[in-house]
């Protein structure tokens, strides 16, 4: 029995290794790549109707879709994604497109094809051709482009050129793409208008459906005309609202740096697992990696698109997926140390630890979810990979590790080892030589967490204060995703200046609010301006620099519409991800608990903003996703300290303060290994992502760093300190109510 259950933890662990070497790298080849890492735009249009009277309504906005949707396909874009966003809106995502101005340029084009004469009659429009037809080919004669387009109906045409040639001499039909009220022929030729595209003089009756359009095009327009008029016309004008453009090339570089910044914070991981956890380390690597396998098996099976920070997520979630495990091993190490067997302590661990794990995952969530619901898209995928990531470890740093560390265990083959465990036979207590209810001893019995509490709450009180005069002079230095504006990100293979950047953007009549440089060695620049470049503009400022330097910079847009609604939606989020852990941690634990915590976490969330505003860091969505993640992820530390005041508190009759301070005192005191173990596993992975991830998210590891540690300070000096003054105060008024009903009571 012994061997049966030692050959088969070495079979499942080598079933599991067979899994990942076989499945895992087609599953990471097989998922598809955001536009942010292999380049490409997405763009949020609003849409408005295209004749007065008409009205957007969900009919519309399906149809709307489906001309998009045929446009991406002309462009040869395999995987576009475009999505209805409340009542007015579609965001288009189109990843891998090399000619992101040509795409802009068909996506956004009426392309109602009108047939007129001189008088602006319309004679035949778009719906009059039979779809699909279109083509771009030659004329015999000349050999210019044209475009072929073929019409449903020969009679038609015929009646049409009828009436054209009665018209002499102006028997002219004059070929109009995207026309618009108000404009006239004669003017638009003298301005040379793109959307004059001909006016052939008809001096015969054709009675036929093959008809040719000329206009001195190129072979590339003649081709883009003969796609728009395939993908049909739009139903609705967009208004572009939002956009964000990268290159190729940057995102290929963002890809490689993220990474390596993951496989070097995971490497750290699986160190300190090892080192601090023996065998049960050995188990955790295991756990990890199938962790790190079904995540990316279980993105290739929905069909998910992986963003830069939906990557970042995925790291993250190597640290926090080893939460789990630190919380049981520790839970296990002080079983083994009140002199319990091997066995009776890892049952007595995994049983008492998994309400703790599964608690902290649930808040976690909760701040996923809500960044979802609130989020664009960028952080709808960091959303998506962060949620993904705590039900995958869930099922791997529980359950799997439970199954793995139980083979062993149940064999008695580590019966007698402690040390196998990282326990030091010396911290072993003998129960049989003590009568009295005893605790494992820990490396900060003799620290008072709570003798100083009053001068953590006026350093704390200090800190909020200043942080609060910081806001009010400095302000935020809000990006454009809540100021609106233009974001342009230039690279290069060489150091640049901002007196460069700036001169460059002269020659395009362009002047930037802000130009600051980044990366090893100053090869990138981003500028901001505080108005919304348009759809040449910034074509041609790709077109510039991509021949200037090389690289097709990165252009993000943001109108001042969406940047107040991106901001206000950043407020909801915090608030409804803070009243959902109100809510859940009440009904787990208690009100006084639930409240402690979210002023802890306000805290932090708070700290986090002022830092970044003395800092003169720069403030975008992903600020909001770091701050809402510390929302989620900080209060794990509050649960399990609080899951300890709980317990210690269910055997404890308190008579007085000294009693409920030694509660949570010694709550602190176990509690504070585990409390530091589980945030400096996931501060590896932000430190990695810190110094060797892509530029573009590291003010967002910036945030997370700052709110880790902040966290961890909240978690043990306001939190758990709170709710003990609190509940002193409730067990007074208690008191008191009991001893005036004992007087009220009559005497008998």
């Amino acid at each position: 029995m012994k061997k049966g259950r030692i050959i088969a933890f070495f079979l499942l662990v080598l079933c599991v290794g067979s899994l990942i070497g076989t499945f895992g790298n087609k599953a990471a080849d097989n998922i598809l790549l955001g536009l942010d890492l292999q380049g490409g735009f997405e763009i949020l249009y609003d849409v408005e109707p295209a004749n007065e009277g008409d009205k957007i309504d969900r009919n519309a906005l399906v149809s709307t879709v489906n001309a998009l949707q045929k446009r991406a396909n002309v462009l040869g874009v395999s995987e576009p994604n475009i999505q209805i966003e409340g009542e007015n809106r579609i965001r288009v995502q189109l990843a891998g497109v090399k000619d992101q101005s040509q795409a802009r340029e068909i996506l956004s084009t009426q392309a109602e094809l009108t047939f007129r004469d001189v008088n602006d009659k319309v004679m035949m429009n778009g719906s009059d051709l039979v779809e699909g037809a279109s083509k771009q080919t030659f004329d015999p004669d000349t050999q210019e482009p044209i475009v072929a387009v073929k019409l449903k109906d020969a009679a038609k045409f015929k009646n049409v050129t009828e009436q054209i040639v009665a018209m002499q001499p102006e028997n002219q039909l004059v070929i109009w793409l995207d026309y618009e009220e108000g404009d006239s022929y004669k003017e638009e030729v003298a301005k040379e208008s793109p959307k004059f595209l001909s006016n052939p003089n008809v001096g015969e009756v054709f009675n036929t459906t093959d008809v040719t359009i000329t206009g001195q095009f190129t072979v590339e327009e003649a081709k883009d005309l003969a796609n728009l008029l395939n993908a049909g016309s739009l139903p609705v004008k967009l208004d572009e609202t939002y956009s964000t453009s990268v290159g190729a090339q940057f995102g290929e570089e963002a890809l490689q740096k993220t990474v390596l910044a993951g496989v070097i914070g995971i490497g750290f991981i699986f160190l300190f697992m090892l080192y601090f956890y023996r065998l049960p380390g050995v188990i955790a690597i295991v756990t990890l990696s199938a962790y790190l396998y079904l995540v990316l098996q279980v993105f290739d099976w929905m069909n998910g698109v992986l963003t830069l920070p939906g990557i970042a997520a995925l790291i993250l979630g190597v640290g926090m997926a080893v939460d789990a495990n630190i919380i049981t091993y520790e839970r296990i190490k002080e079983e083994i140390k009140l002199g319990k067997s091997i066995r009776s302590a890892y049952r007595a661990g995994n049983r008492r630890s998994f309400a703790t794990i599964f608690d902290a995952n649930i808040t976690t969530m909760l701040a996923g979810g809500v960044l979802f619901f609130f989020g664009t898209s960028a952080v709808k995928g960091f959303a998506t990979s962060l949620v993904l990531s705590i039900l995958v470890s869930f099922l791997t740093s529980v359950f799997l590790s439970r199954i793995l560390l139980g083979l062993l265990v149940e064999s008695k083959w580590l019966d007698k080892k402690p040390g196998y465990f990282g326990v030091n036979k010396n911290d072993i207590i003998d129960l049989s030589k003590s009568t009295e209810d005893v605790d494992a001893p820990t490396k900060f019995d003799k620290v008072d967490f709570v003798k100083h509490r009053k001068k953590f709450f006026v350093a704390s009180g200090i800190l909020l204060a200043v942080g609060v005069v910081v806001l009010l002079v400095f302000r935020l230095n809000l990006g454009i995703d809540f100021s609106s504006g233009t974001r342009i990100e230039i690279g290069a293979e060489k150091t640049l200046t901002a007196e460069e950047i700036e001169k460059e953007l002269a020659n395009l009549d362009l002047e930037a609010k802000d130009i600051v440089l980044s990366g090893n060695q100053n090869q990138i620049a981003v500028a901001r301006f505080i108005g919304v470049l348009d759809k040449d503009e910034i074509a041609e400022v790709k077109e510039y620099f991509n021949e200037k330097y090389g690289k097709d910079p990165s252009v993000s847009t943001v109108s001042p519409t969406v940047g107040k609604e991106l901001a206000r939606n950043a407020m909801y989020g915090v608030l409804i991800a803070s009243l959902g852990i109100i809510i859940y941690v009440s009904l787990r634990f208690e009100y006084k608990m639930a409240v402690a915590a979210v002023l802890a976490l306000l805290y932090d969330a708070f700290f986090i903003i002022a830092v970044f505003s003395i800092t003169r860091l720069e403030v975008d969505v992903t600020f909001i996703a770091a701050v809402l993640t510390i929302v989620g992820y900080s209060i794990n530390d509050t649960i399990v300290t609080f899951d300890r005041i709980r317990e210690l508190y269910k055997k404890t009759k308190v008579k007085t303060y000294d009693d409920l301070k030694s509660i949570v005192n010694r709550s602190l005191q176990q509690t504070f290994t585990r409390s530091i173990n589980t945030i400096l596993t996931v501060v590896f992975c932000v430190i990695a992502l810190m110094i060797f991830g892509s530029e573009s998210i590291r003010n967002f590891s910036i945030a997370l760093l700052i709110g880790l540690i902040s966290g961890a300070y909240s978690s043990l000096f306001i939190a758990a300190q709170l709710w003990m003054i609190w509940k002193w105060k409730e067990i007074q008024k208690k008191s008191k109510m009991k001893k005036v009903q004992d007087h009220d009571e009559p005497v008998v």
